[in-house]
């Protein structure tokens, strides 16, 4: 059998981790986060568990407002999803919406999100594509 047939819905995954994103809930985040992964955000990597969800903590509490949008979904197989989401959000003491749109390329293996790197949309999209084919 191959990995992908053994482990569960990928899209499923991600939709519910973006689901749980849009809710403020950060233990639903992390329920599909292995141990040692890694966020390879735009600004900061973070690796591990404890301090991809500290990293959590600490982007939720500078908005008033968050809300988490899942534009697309789509495994491109070999374990990698590319998800273009939407975030939109009111800074603390803030007026004005912060609205971003992006790719967020996922790795995943046995089920769990090892690696999540966020990027514009286009490069994120064509790093999902090269992944998966390296992957494949």
């Amino acid at each position: 059998m191959t990995e992908e047939s053994t482990t569960p819905d990928l899209v499923e995954l991600v939709r519910k981790q973006v689901e749980a994103l849009d809710r403020g809930d950060v233990d639903g985040v992390m329920s599909s986060v292995a141990e040692d992964a890694v966020l390879d955000g735009r600004m900061e990597v973070v690796e591990g568990q404890a301090a991809i969800r500290g990293f959590l903590e600490d982007w939720f509490k500078t908005f008033e407002e968050l809300g988490f949008d899942l534009e697309e979904v789509s495994h491109l197989g070999g374990g990698v999803v590319l998800a273009v989401v939407i975030q939109d959000g009111r800074l603390v003491g803030g007026e004005g919406h912060v609205r971003q749109r992006e790719g967020w390329v996922y790795r995943c293996v046995g089920g769990s999100i090892a690696r999540l790197t966020t990027l514009e949309v286009d490069q994120g999209r064509a790093a999902a594509e090269k992944l998966a084919q390296e992957r494949g």
